[in-house]
């Protein structure tokens, strides 16, 4: 399945075309590896994605279609969520201005 498809059915993130932006910016990575919104999800697959000033990372569990809202969250599993410190973010700008 299609990331961007996968962020909207297991309501990650609200709207596919917001799926496909957060992807495109480079905030969303597939194993470690930045993904595109058209990178294909598969189950046991970890996904980190950077939320504002926080990261959060997933597995995923399932992959399913459609699904209803009170069932969306069984799709995946919450590894770990962490804050990011801005200091860092801010430096690593400073060093390259291209880093997202």
């Amino acid at each position: 399945m299609r990331l961007d498809k996968f962020l909207k059915v297991s309501r990650l993130i609200k709207r596919r075309t917001l799926a496909k932006q957060v992807a495109d910016e480079g905030r969303i990575t597939i194993n470690g590896n930045r993904a595109k919104a058209s990178s294909t999800v598969k189950v046991g697959d970890e996904l980190t994605i950077r939320f504002g000033k926080k990261l959060v990372t997933v597995k995923v569990e399932e992959i399913k279609d459609t699904t209803k809202k009170e069932n969306a969250a069984s799709m995946y599993t919450v590894i770990k969520e962490e804050k990011i410190d801005s200091t860092v973010e801010e430096e690593s700008e400073e060093e390259n201005p291209f880093v997202l």
